[in-house]
């Protein structure tokens, strides 16, 4: 048996974390929910959810995690033995089964886009041949398991290198990349003609847009951005040591989260205005607005490829947390068995994805409660499964830990430290039941 591991630096774990959290949810999810929630208005809602309520469920799963010194089964054990806390630690395991089972279907399409970025064969002359071409990846059978494979491959091979040899190396290289990729692309976007109008769209906030369904989305989009409920940051922080102030390093992976996401709108806002797109495209925005206005500019074809990359960097680094809370948990304190449970656990996920990978070609007529199965599979994480994790995370830290443990743990001073207190007890698990109970609804409508 081998010892368990531990991220080698500050640094490591807050790219770690920080990539974890941005991912999809920042690059992919954030510009298409902006764009069809009133632009700036949702951005507001969006940074003052991810403060006021994210960051300080974030900062639970920190001292969950860092307390524990286990997988968030084993941890909710010790840290509460004999009651069923533990049942968080289950659920977030299933819950990432889930959620990457789908992940990686998207990921395997960016892959293609990839791939075709990099041959040349990403030019058209239309809206409508992107909009085709999208229909025509997401329909190919083939296509879609091999790229979903592929996708499941990587993930794996970064997993099974463990912590520091493979999460925490992994993270301080891609993330660096991703951040000056996107600044690259964020400068060309912003140097079009007409770029102000998107400028305006992101910032100047116009409040007509303003409606509570708006400002619950917001919240949704703060927990699915931070990734909180589903036990992956209790994961990543039980492998810090006590030395390490997670106070500061939650509040760094919450502002890197909202920088990134504001980040993305300034990367396709301020083109997609600037060449006369719709800014409410919806889910097929990076794969069909943003191709066809990087077609319509000089080099286009090149800041394709490196959208592409950074799209691929932010998916990996948040896939790879999901498998590795299955895979802790699945190993639990056998270190030695991490690269079998890798491959084993990550083929399991790769066999759950494909009713997800094909829910848009030969299972299309399948359908869930009226939805896809790749759409049924994500509203059930989303929407139920990641508010209830939320929840329950944030009232046991609210209510179980002595004061004496959470100065020592926190190192907030009594402001900060009580203002954090009535948001995991009170706050937080009102407006999740608020999320919790749309989603349920929209479930029964």
């Amino acid at each position: 048996m081998t010892n368990r591991d531990h991220f080698g630096s500050k640094i490591g774990f807050i790219l770690a974390a920080a990539g974890s959290a941005i991912g999809l949810g920042a690059i992919w999810k954030f510009p298409y929910m902006a764009g069809t929630n009133g632009g700036s208005v949702f951005v507001i809602l969006f940074i003052l959810c991810t403060l006021l309520i994210g960051l300080p469920i974030l900062l639970a799963e920190f001292v969950i995690g860092r307390k524990g010194q286990a997988d968030a089964v084993t941890g909710f054990k010790k840290l509460a033995p004999g009651k069923p806390w533990f049942l968080i630690g289950w659920a977030g395991f299933a819950f990432s089964f889930i959620i990457l089972s789908f992940y990686s279907v998207v990921g395997g399409w960016i892959l293609s886009y990839l791939f075709r970025a990099i041959t040349f064969s990403l030019n058209g002359s239309s809206e409508s041949f992107f909009n085709d071409l999208f229909d025509t990846v997401i329909s190919n059978p083939w296509e879609v398991l091999i790229a979903q494979a592929t996708f499941i491959l990587l993930t794996i091979w970064i997993v099974s290198g463990g912590i520091k040899g493979g999460i925490e190396k992994a993270s301080k290289w891609m993330m660096p990349i991703l951040l000056i990729f996107f600044v690259v692309l964020a400068i060309r976007s912003l140097t079009l003609d007409g770029a102000i109008e998107g400028i305006r769209f992101l910032f100047v906030p116009d409040w007509s847009y303003f409606t509570w369904e708006t400002a619950l989305l917001a919240l949704g989009q703060a927990f699915f951005s931070l990734s909180v409920g589903i036990s992956g940051m209790i994961t990543y922080a039980s492998y810090l040591p006590k030395e390490t102030n997670i106070s500061s390093s939650a509040l760094s992976v919450s502002l890197l989260n909202i920088g990134i996401s504001i980040m993305a709108g300034l990367v396709i806002f301020p083109a997609v205005f600037a060449l006369g797109f719709s800014p409410d495209a919806g889910p097929g925005l990076a794969f069909i607005i943003i191709p066809a206005v990087f077609d319509q500019i000089i080099f286009g074809q090149f800041f394709l490829i490196l959208f592409f990359v950074l799209l691929l960097f932010a998916t990996l680094t948040s896939s790879i947390s999901m498998l590795e809370i299955v895979v802790s948990i699945g190993i639990k304190s056998k270190y030695d068995r991490r690269k079998r449970a890798a491959w084993s656990y990550g083929f399991l996920i790769f066999l759950l994805g494909i009713p997800s990978a094909l829910s848009f070609g030969i299972l299309a007529d399948v359908r869930i409660l009226g939805m896809s199965i790749f759409d049924f599979a994500d509203f059930l994480t989303s929407s139920i499964g990641l508010p209830l994790g939320a929840l329950f995370i944030s009232l046991f830290a609210g209510f179980h830990f002595s004061k004496s443990t959470l100065i020592q743990e926190l190192r907030l001073n009594d402001f900060l430290l009580n203002s954090w207190h009535i948001i995991v007890r009170f706050a937080a698990p009102i407006a999740i039941l608020v999320v919790f109970i749309q989603g349920a609804m929209k479930l029964l409508m």
